[in-house]
């Protein structure tokens, strides 16, 4: 069976610019409605981040309290953990309860409240926008929750 020649030539030509259009509407869309659900996962995965260095620096806190009879000093600060203090209070069994301390998943150091304001001591990140309070991604991630 032999084919036209314009049958062959349009077989030949690959897709229309309609075609096209359809396509790249359709990929749109589809963007439209999955990148906000991806963005969002992203925030909450760096609050859980949070949550997870807020408790390992509560445990770390706890140990040192367990050595030292005390919590380190608001001046002392988390500092304490990593070295030994040369201000306030000697610590007279100190160790290392830590290796670095970590930032928090927004690239800021987690705050160190002794009295703390919620609890004997606060440890704290101020979440996305860096400043107390918030709601959503810019909540406070804090030992009290």
């Amino acid at each position: 069976m032999k084919f036209p020649q314009t049958f062959r030539a349009r077989a030949q030509a690959g897709f229309t610019l309609i075609e096209l259009m359809v396509v790249l509407v359709i990929i749109g869309v589809l963007a439209a409605l999955i990148v906000p659900n991806v963005l969002d996962r992203a925030d909450d995965a760096r609050a859980t981040a949070a949550k997870t260095d807020v408790n390992n620096l509560m445990q770390a806190l706890k140990m040192y309290r367990l050595d030292n009879q005390r919590y380190p000093t608001s001046e002392q600060g988390l500092q304490a953990l990593v070295t030994k203090p040369t201000v306030g209070p000697a610590a007279p069994n100190w160790k290392p309860y830590l290796d670095k301390l970590p930032n928090d998943p927004w690239s800021r150091p987690y705050q160190y409240l002794n009295p703390g304001v919620k609890g004997e001591i606060d440890v704290m990140s101020f979440g996305a926008d860096g400043q107390p309070g918030g709601e959503g991604k810019n909540a406070d991630v804090g030992s009290w929750q």
